[in-house]
């Protein structure tokens, strides 16, 4: 049966002003950018508030202020899922009220931040407990469909998400998770979701990697997505997806082929992720700048000008090179 997981969300990207305020205007832009097109719209959905809309570098208010605009442009049009992840649980909790009350279709939570207990040395197996426990709090308070964000210090091949033992005892605590990002490279995506897939009911494998999609589809393990390489690629993600839908593989590969998945793979450093998801959303033209809110670093000139070029590559339309001068 279908749920909230099996959907095709970008994990949004959230415009800032020259004083990294929120960009209102430019963010209720970017988000009918998906809204109104109707290929997304059929499949797909917004992850407001996700790691790469900066999560960690807002208030509850902006978070909520996010969340408002993104529901009054798109609700309706699309199933919207939003971030909920704050310093503490008792702030997680509340954060994930704020997201009910405005209706959202389901929350997106991802583990603790803040000491090393908690974050790099954390044993996901022996103690489920430090995220499950955060998860459990929120889902007493709000009783919605939950997507999660892994991420632990596991060890190969889970690294940087979470190991098998961990994910599906969660998942078989928790039955309000319905969708499990993928966070993996490619050996310990194949594990999870093969676990995935032997869970007494449906909890759906969502790429996150785009740099991937072809092959996780090819081997069939792929429900949905929750993944920020949307916000600069839509069209021809699109257009590749599209093309597996129907069963049109020499398409899909030829797509595939023609320039994306070298974008892609560009894009997918797992130290530079966010900061070029960002970059390249601006040289696309979708936002105003490629900023981020400190202590996330200013894109370096070589990856302006090689996120530009691989854009072209891909047949994405680019800003004027003249523009380039606002980042340097």
């Amino acid at each position: 049966m279908r749920t909230v997981g099996d959907t095709r969300y970008v994990a949004l990207l959230l415009p800032w002003t020259s004083d990294f305020k929120i960009d209102e205007p430019a963010l209720r832009k970017f988000v009918r950018h998906f809204a109104d097109d109707p290929r997304f719209t059929k499949l797909g959905g917004l992850c407001i508030n996700p790691e790469a809309g900066e999560i960690f570098y807002m208030t509850r208010e902006e978070k909520r202020r996010v969340l408002e605009i993104a529901m009054e442009e798109a609700h309706g049009k699309l199933p919207i899922i939003a971030g909920t992840w704050a310093l503490t649980t008792d702030e997680m909790v509340e954060t994930a009220k704020d997201c009910k009350a405005l209706g959202v279709d389901g929350i997106f939570v991802t583990p603790p931040g803040g000491a090393q207990d908690v974050t790099s040395c954390w044993d996901a197996d022996e103690y489920p407990e430090i995220w499950g426990d955060t998860i459990k709090a929120q889902d007493r308070a709000v009783d919605l469909p939950i997507i999660t964000h892994p991420v632990s210090g596991s060890d190969f091949p889970f690294f940087p998400g979470l190991p098998v033992k961990a994910t599906v005892n969660l998942c078989r605590e928790i039955p309000n998770i319905v969708g499990w990002k993928m966070t993996y490279m490619y050996d310990g995506y194949k594990i999870i979701a093969k676990a995935l897939r032997k869970l007494d009911r449906h909890v759906s494998v969502m790429g996150a990697l785009a740099s991937r999609f072809h092959e996780y589809r090819a081997n069939d393990l792929f429900d949905g997505t929750l993944s920020g390489f949307w916000n600069y690629a839509k069209d021809p993600m699109l257009d590749h997806l599209d093309a597996w839908d129907r069963g049109d593989f020499p398409a899909a590969k030829t797509v595939w082929q023609s320039g994306l998945v070298e974008l892609h793979e560009y894009v997918a450093d797992m130290g530079r992720l966010h900061i070029r998801y960002k970059t390249a959303a601006w040289l696309a033209g979708l936002i105003p700048s490629p900023f981020m809110r400190a202590p996330m670093p200013r894109p370096r000139q070589q990856e302006i000008e090689t996120l530009y070029r691989l854009l072209q590559g891909a047949g994405i339309p680019v800003i004027e090179r003249d523009a380039l001068k606002i980042a340097a």
